[in-house]
């Protein structure tokens, strides 16, 4: 087939399909609607946003665990604030028995920052409750170690991985899921924003960022020696758009010298008509979903 259309393939075949898309989007407006009667007294499923992975539509088909973000009204905010002790703690169960009430046969926890629902066929969704500032960020609450409010700003991050993806022709998007495939199949210490975020950085300064499927074996190799060369020591990186730090402490990098020595050798088989022997090496990196 080809290198231009074996990559298109496996492109194709990491996205989330649609039946998958319609469960997410069901089970993400039941939530909402509930926290909207219990919080908001309407009958609406508004004030919902997905972040995280597929908040940023960089998320592999696999993908199982959903973050999704709620508003909520600022006299919660208040309200749980003048609590003398761990009030955040308290807000997080007062959300927890509200979704409770919709998915009363579902295993639900308030954990730490968040309201876990899991599901009986594995998926999980990870509900932030947030209340929005002025400048646009949002804050929550985080009940580990007595309590305390901290800040999130996922939409800047959405955003950037959607200029990004339209400044790469359509390639940023395609580039993390990859990424995550090879994450996932060679057990790669890596979190999701950090690898959005080395993408978009290495995406968007790439010679070749505006190729097509044809530059898609290039694109790795070269993504793979842009990971491996990142600094020994370093262990924070601050997320595109938001600013944010990330903290990675696992080394990653060997992996990804692993991955661009392997690239190298599909390359070489590739243009040496050696299209089976390519494709080996690919699937050592991105695993089973590369077409054989």
């Amino acid at each position: 087939m080809g290198v231009a259309e074996n990559f298109r393939l496996f492109c194709n075949d990491l996205l989330v399909d649609a039946t998958k898309r319609s469960t997410i989007a069901s089970r993400k407006d039941s939530i909402s609607k509930r926290l909207n009667k219990d919080f908001w007294d309407m009958d609406t499923t508004h004030g919902a946003f997905y972040v995280g992975s597929y908040g940023r539509n960089t998320a592999n088909g696999w993908i199982s665990d959903i973050d999704m973000a709620f508003e909520m009204p600022s006299s919660l905010y208040h309200k749980y604030d003048a609590w003398t002790s761990n009030g955040q703690s308290a807000f997080l169960q007062a959300v927890k028995n509200s979704i409770i009430q919709t998915y009363w046969n579902t295993s639900l926890k308030a954990d730490g920052q968040i309201i876990e629902v899991a599901f009986s066929d594995g998926m999980k969704f990870e509900v932030l409750p947030i209340f929005k500032n002025d400048a646009g960020s949002y804050t929550f609450a985080d009940a580990n170690n007595g309590g305390s409010w901290r800040t999130t700003n996922p939409k800047p991050e959405i955003q950037a991985i959607k200029d990004g993806d339209s400044l790469t022709n359509n390639n940023l998007r395609n580039l993390c899921r990859m990424a995550r495939a090879w994450a996932f199949y060679c057990s790669v210490p890596i979190k999701g924003i950090l690898i959005d975020t080395l993408a978009y950085r290495f995406l968007t300064n790439w010679s070749n960022r505006s190729q097509s499927y044809l530059y898609y074996d290039f694109m790795s190799r070269d993504f793979f020696e842009y990971l491996k060369n990142q600094s020994e020591n370093q262990t924070t990186w601050y997320a595109l758009g938001s600013g944010q730090s990330i903290t990675n402490y696992g080394n990653f990098r060997l992996k990804a010298k692993t991955a661009y020595n392997l690239a190298l050798e599909a390359i070489e088989y590739d243009s040496k008509n050696c299209e089976w022997s390519s494709k080996q090496k690919w699937r050592e990196i991105y695993g089973s979903r590369f077409p054989n």
